[in-house]
């Protein structure tokens, strides 16, 4: 019988492998309404330091530029310097205290840094009852999943979806958070219908391919995987599952031999 912190091992691998971000979709840079509006997503590493040149001169130019700032903190989140956008926004948020969008982008990025409480009430901030952004909605849910409140998670959610239907992002956290309940069979279903509704979003693929591995059916998962990845790093992927769901002693899985491979995305 497998132990509770074998499970729970097994479990985090779902925030590891797909960010809930959950933030691969929820607390993913998407923009929100205000003064901002919304950027084109690079995809490339090159791309991503290109605007860090570009909107990081403007920053330093005039701080109080919100467009800069949110997506100078942009780029920085994507290249892993989180504490850096952090603060870019923090300073952007006391010069726009209403600007939906800079407290959006302000909240994804506390999230993204491990400042849940912090990130929950800052997106609380981000929009009004009369006025809810799903964006918003789904960036909460994927707080209050990675706190442990997937019950919370899961109200946000459905009230995004309330405003766009099947909108496949917020399935895909939905679908994640049913994962992280241990209800792998929701799971499983509300991501396909995410994959069948944007079969271009590679993400709610590879999301699909864990819970699909999470239920032991390693070589369904893999044929969802490698969609997207290569067929060594799909293999590696549903290897660490493998020995994760053997651990039947508690034992620590063995780490893999590289890094846990994601789809390139938008985020």
């Amino acid at each position: 019988m497998r132990s509770p912190s074998s499970k729970s091992r097994l479990l985090a691998t779902v925030a590891i492998l797909a960010s809930l971000a959950l933030a691969g979709c929820a607390t993913g840079p998407a923009m929100t309404t205000g003064s901002v509006g919304a950027p084109a997503m690079p995809r490339t590493e090159a791309e991503w330091r290109r605007d860090i040149a570009v909107y990081g001169e403007r920053y330093q130019k005039d701080q109080k530029d919100a467009e800069a700032a949110v997506r100078y903190a942009q780029a920085l989140r994507a290249l892993g310097m989180r504490a850096q956008a952090v603060a870019v926004l923090e300073q952007a948020s006391l010069h726009h205290t209403r600007n939906t969008a800079v407290l959006g982008a302000y909240g994804r990025a506390l999230a993204d840094a491990g400042n849940f409480s912090q990130a929950l009430e800052v997106l609380n901030r981000a929009h009004t009852p009369d006025q809810p952004d799903w964006r918003i909605l789904s960036a909460q849910g994927a707080v209050l999943d990675q706190m442990g409140r997937h019950e919370e998670a899961r109200l946000h959610y459905i009230n995004a979806l309330r405003i766009v239907p099947d909108e496949p992002s917020v399935m895909s956290n939905l679908g994640l958070s049913y994962a992280l309940s241990k209800n792998l069979k929701e799971a499983e279903q509300t991501l396909r219908r995410a994959s069948a509704l944007n079969s271009s979003d590679a993400r709610v693929r590879q999301n699909l391919a864990l819970v699909v591995g999470l239920q032991g059916r390693f070589q369904e998962a893999e044929e969802i995987a490698r969609a997207d990845l290569s067929p060594e790093d799909a293999q590696a992927n549903l290897a660490y599952l493998r020995r994760m769901l053997a651990d039947e002693n508690g034992k620590k899985a063995k780490p893999p031999s590289r890094p846990l491979r994601q789809a390139a995305n938008n985020s």
